[in-house]
């Protein structure tokens, strides 16, 4: 049993408030957690999916069903089905305030999940869940198995390349044609499908609505539409630019990335290591991977950006702090990296004295004074270290 980052937080959020959502996307663990959460709370607790008929019925009067077991800690899953139950769950939890009245389990953000934050604020602390991240699994698989196959558990835990690959086509197609309609994404299937190829082929690049607009024959504003719904859905990132008060030129449009690496080589036909290193895409899907791999671990008051001015300077990841820059990290796919004078000059625009080069493999060392060059292990050390 591979032991969840979240796992200690939760049990202290559960704690404090009287109720806790865990998000994030299909397949990532929801409900393995929550039942092992259930062992270690101090309340008797009552587990529901909504998605069986059985336990949806338990709740044809929801009201009297909680009223009845208001000592109790209620589990309910896929609730993002019955978004009707949230403000039955503030009344309730209002009657009779006390931490760890529900633990709530949704298949995407709080933003889709309608209503929730309106009717839950103040009563509710979402944490999200995501795909296996290394620190999770490190001892278990390589970073090579983990960067292919991405974190899902069914995709990298199987000893059957031909069974990941299986499974991986198997979800996206799963989560087109019936999670994201579900959610709300009235789009066709098909330009939902299209769309996701797109995204796959400029994956870590600079997101242009009009290119998309004008490569899939729909309107901007679909587009955008259709992007902000997979972003909330947790399948894609969205990294912003870092603002600053500054003279320079800056490129101010996102950069897009499928956030599992293992959907995108599926989405690109990308089956084993030796394609994956002769695919044009390896560099920006190495990228892709470092920043979910650093995302997973942040401390929830820090944020992270991109830089890059009209002039070339750039670095690949800045982590911020209440818009303050921390670190500046650029990432590389080369056992003999370079840092460019364009992320010299980054570095000295966003204040830092310092650089870090992220490469797959390295015990660390120092490529100049104010550059050194770390593995991911010891990236997210260092992010532990925040």
């Amino acid at each position: 049993m591979v032991e969840r980052y979240i796992f200690k937080d939760l049990l202290e959020i559960i704690e404090e408030f009287p109720v806790v959502g865990i998000v994030g996307p299909r397949q990532v663990g929801k409900t393995t957690l929550a039942k092992l959460l259930s062992k270690q709370i101090k309340k008797e607790t009552i587990f529901l999916d909504l998605e069986n008929p059985r336990d949806a019925s338990k709740l044809t009067d929801p009201l009297l069903f909680f009223e009845n077991n208001q000592t109790k800690c209620i589990i309910i899953d896929e609730v993002q089905i019955n978004k009707e139950l949230f403000p039955i769950i503030r009344t309730v939890v209002d009657q009779h305030r006390e931490p760890g009245r529900f633990i709530l389990l949704g298949s995407a953000s709080p933003e889709l999940i309608r209503d929730s934050s309106e009717s839950l604020a103040g009563r509710i602390y979402y944490k999200e869940l995501t795909p296996f991240h290394f620190k999770e699994i490190n001892e278990i698989v390589t970073y090579q198995k983990h960067w292919l196959y991405g974190g899902y558990p069914e995709a990298l835990l199987t000893e059957s390349p031909t069974k990941s690959k299986r499974w991986r086509r198997s979800f996206i197609q799963t989560y087109i044609e019936r999670d994201l309609p579900m959610l709300g994404l009235s789009s066709k299937t098909s330009d939902i499908h299209r769309l996701f190829r797109m995204i796959s082929h400029i994956h870590g690049q600079q997101l242009n609505y009009n290119t998309l607009s004008k490569s899939l024959g729909l309107s901007s504003p679909t587009i955008k539409k259709q992007v902000d719904f997979l972003e909330h859905a947790y399948i894609i990132r969205l990294l912003e630019p870092y603002y600053f008060n500054t003279s320079k030129r800056l490129v101010k449009s996102p950069k897009i990335y499928i956030r599992d690496t293992g959907l995108l080589h599926s989405l690109l036909d990308i089956d084993d290591n030796e394609y994956l290193f002769g695919h044009p895409i390896i560099g920006n899907s190495w990228e892709g991977y470092v920043i979910e791999q650093v995302a997973a671990v942040l401390p929830e008051d820090y944020s992270l950006n991109y830089y890059r001015t009209q002039q070339g300077a750039e670095l690949d990841l800045v982590v911020c702090k209440n818009l303050r820059p921390i670190l500046g990290v650029e990432i590389k796919l080369s056992s003999n990296p370079k840092f460019s004078v364009g992320n010299e000059i980054s570095l000295q625009d966003l204040g830092l004295d310092k650089g870090y080069i992220v490469v797959p493999e390295t015990e660390g060392y120092f490529l100049k004074k104010n550059v050194e060059v770390v593995s991911l292990n010891l990236l997210i050390n260092l992010i532990n270290k925040l």
